[in-house]
């Protein structure tokens, strides 16, 4: 008996924002929206999915996202130009602390998720 992988990772966002959540992860980190499954779409939020896993998006009110330290990370092949699109995109970038084998950066996203990009320093 193992676990063999993560399945999806969840986050939330204020009741009423999938348009604005919708146009931070689809236009302009590129993830692809799929549809939640019939059941459970009376309860607002979105899904998307990425390579073999889903980043599932609730609604959840009255949470001071900006000051959790819980987070999604991307690896990502290019950090440079990450950080230049995101940049570009009025985005603030926060330099994180320096450890081994890897580059990275956070952002906050419209309702204060952090999200980290890492780039393996061997890619």
């Amino acid at each position: 008996m193992i676990i063999i992988g993560i399945h999806h990772a969840n986050i939330s966002i204020p009741s009423g924002q999938e348009d604005v959540a919708r146009a931070f992860y689809a236009d302009l980190l590129g993830l692809q929206e799929i549809e939640k499954p019939q059941a459970l779409q009376a309860n607002g939020g979105l899904w998307f999915t990425l390579g073999n896993m889903d980043l599932h998006i609730g609604i959840q009110d009255n949470i001071d996202r900006a000051s959790l330290k819980i987070h999604l990370a991307y690896q990502v092949d290019n950090l440079q130009a990450w950080r230049n699109h995101l940049s570009d995109a009025g985005i603030a970038i926060k330099e994180n602390t320096v450890i081994p084998d890897f580059d990275r950066f956070e952002i906050r996203d419209p309702f204060g998720n952090r999200i980290e990009f890492v780039q393996l320093r061997s890619e």
